[in-house]
């Protein structure tokens, strides 16, 4: 092949081991989930000094606690004394007292006290403490990151922050009003792949692509590491819930700011908010939390109803999208296709996992 030829040689999929083998996954786990921003919960969880809860992050169990000023904290949890898990599921405590020998700890993560550690010698109660998390809190929305040094959330995903006030101008007024899980028998990068393209959209998403959006206004474009998917929304009169256009300057439009490696902020017209949450089970099963949030949580007809279309159409037909492709990827017939990269880009384009599966090459191969 002559050097032009190699030059203009189209750009193929990621191999199938990316997606399949037990032992990427395990790298991936060690390595990018333990050093990029995860979702962690919402701030409404721990609204009061002393409110927890739990979570995991790469294999590892963790919790958040609020502070008795004020802080939202988040720690492993574990006990430095002896290695028991300090807390389960959520509650609320005045001080952090360890099931197993009762050494206790203030909100602040420092160690208060354990029976007769007065009679070790040497003992300095100060120098122990819980080891802190980092945490950022992102409109409410709480993510933690297991690499001490890693870059703050606005360096990762510029400009997200100030767009997601502008599309949804109550956000920090919001909170969660139901949460959806959905497993998938699938790599979680299948699922992701298949969030981040709607050139499948037109054919397997009939509801999402007459009643919400006008597909040919869809595109999605690289943010830093967000990918930004922005479009109209369809014509007034074939939209499947009512909106109010002159509610704000955003009221008529859809966005999307997907966080690598595993959220996603998604605003339907009508400045709705939901939220993707992907959380890997091993090489083979992901499950996806959808979230729904409303002003105080308060119940709405229409945002129960958009839930209901969306988890019985979109997500309906992506499982099945998603699943057939994880049993395509470990096929001996397949090879990795080239990627559709329009110069136009567009709805019609996969530009967006080009650069999705260079993150996701680096993260495994540096």
């Amino acid at each position: 092949m002559n050097e032009h030829a190699a030059a203009q040689a189209p750009v193929r999929s990621l191999d199938a081991r990316y997606y399949t083998d037990p032992a990427i996954f395990e790298a991936e786990r060690k390595g990018l989930l333990a050093r990029t921003w995860q979702f962690a919960g919402h701030a409404s969880q721990v609204e009061k000094p002393g409110d927890y809860f739990t979570f995991e992050i790469a294999g590892e169990s963790l919790f958040c606690i609020h502070g008795k000023d004020g802080e939202i904290r988040a720690f492993y949890n574990v006990c430095q004394h002896r290695a028991h898990q300090l807390v389960q599921g959520e509650g609320n405590a005045k001080l952090l007292v360890c099931p197993y020998h009762s050494w206790s700890y203030e909100l602040t993560g420092a160690l208060r006290s354990g029976p007769n550690v007065t009679s070790v010698p040497g003992f300095d109660r100060s120098s122990i403490c819980l080891t802190p998390v980092r945490i950022e809190n992102f409109h409410g929305f709480l993510f933690a990151n297991l690499d001490p040094d890693a870059e703050p959330m606005d360096t990762w995903f510029p400009g997200a922050r100030a767009e997601l006030a502008d599309f949804v101008p109550q956000i920090d007024a919001l909170k969660p009003l139901e949460w959806v899980e959905v497993p998938e028998r699938c790599n979680w990068k299948v699922s992701i792949e298949n969030y981040s393209e709607c050139y499948h959209c037109p054919i397997n998403h009939p509801t999402f692509a007459t009643g919400v959006i006008k597909p040919e206004t869809y595109d999605i474009q690289p943010q830093g590491h967000c990918l930004r998917h922005t479009t109209e929304c369809a014509n007034l009169d074939r939209m499947s819930y009512p909106i109010d256009l002159s509610a704000n300057a955003h009221a008529g439009d859809y966005s999307s700011w997907f966080l690598w490696p595993m959220f996603s902020f998604q605003v339907y017209p009508g400045n709705i908010l939901n939220t993707y949450h992907w959380r890997a089970v091993d090489a083979d099963n992901v499950v996806v939390w959808r979230g729904w949030y409303t002003v105080g949580g308060a119940d709405s007809e229409i945002v129960r109803r958009l839930a209901i279309q969306d988890r019985g159409t979109t997500v309906e037909e992506d499982i099945h999208l998603v699943e057939s492709v994880h049993r395509g990827l470990k096929s001996r017939g397949y090879r990795p296709g080239p990627l559709v990269l329009d110069p136009k880009c567009g709805v019609n384009s996969e530009h967006s996992i080009l650069s999705l599966q260079r993150w996701m090459r680096e993260a495994v191969d540096g």
